[in-house]
């Protein structure tokens, strides 16, 4: 999944905390602000960077001369600049899970709750356009490629999934197949649509009307896809 806030702030809380314990001097304590203070800063730094020239374009070498840092000092903190978008990608599944979360809190049908949930991600990644064409380029939301965030996906597939538990016991989304495969197919449409948007800015449908479309797709509700309708899928 992808989404937005993540390099902002909006959905996720930066969690700086100094890490001190009861009975500790006080100069420890100063220390450990320093350093929460400065990892921040490389990666608010690196945000902006990313934001203004994009992926290829921006290098450590870019990112230590604005925080007149040395590079040394850089990889205490990340070893790659990959490594700084993972934390960005971690800021954005905290986001899809609030999402996720105030959708299930709503009484909506299950279409309504998946397109408005996967049109405003779009609306947002497409108004941070650079950004998230270099959380894709890097993986940095990609389970597969980063281990530490599977756990981070799982949390928010399952709320997918109990949202599409939901839609099954309403009959509003097929029991044809097991609600684990509905949210890879689920899953699977909404990622495939943004990596190839991310590698093709300028192709000729906005991030918005292709995630609409595949959302379509998923409920059939295309008369060009009336047959996965059909009694005898769907029975």
């Amino acid at each position: 999944m992808h989404g937005k806030g993540a390099g902002d702030g909006q959905c996720a809380r930066d969690t700086d905390d100094d890490g001190g314990k009861v009975g500790e001097q006080p100069e420890a304590g100063l220390r450990q602000r320093k350093k929460a203070r400065l990892r921040q800063q490389i990666i608010g730094t690196s945000i902006k960077l990313f934001r203004r020239h994009g992926y290829d374009d921006t290098r450590i070498d870019d990112i230590v001369q604005v925080l007149e840092i040395s590079q040394p000092t850089f990889f205490r903190y990340f070893p790659s600049k990959d490594a700084v978008l993972r934390e960005v990608g971690e800021r954005g599944y905290a986001c899809i899970r609030e999402r996720l979360r105030l959708e299930l809190s709503n009484q909506a049908g299950t279409e309504e709750r998946l397109r408005r949930l996967y049109l405003t991600m779009a609306r947002e990644v497409e108004g941070d356009k650079k950004l998230w064409q270099a959380v894709v380029l890097s993986g940095a939301m990609d389970p597969v490629r980063s281990a530490e965030l599977r756990g981070h996906e799982e949390a928010a597939v399952s709320l997918l999934r109990e949202i599409l538990t939901q839609g099954q016991k309403r009959g509003e989304v097929t029991r044809a197949f097991p609600v684990v495969h509905l949210a890879e197919f689920m899953e699977g449409l909404y990622n495939t649509v943004v990596r190839q948007w991310a590698v093709d800015l300028t192709g000729p449908h906005k991030l918005t009307d292709r995630v609409r479309s595949a959302v379509e797709f998923f409920f059939a509700r295309h008369p060009a896809l009336s047959f996965l309708r059909s009694e005898c899928i769907f029975r």
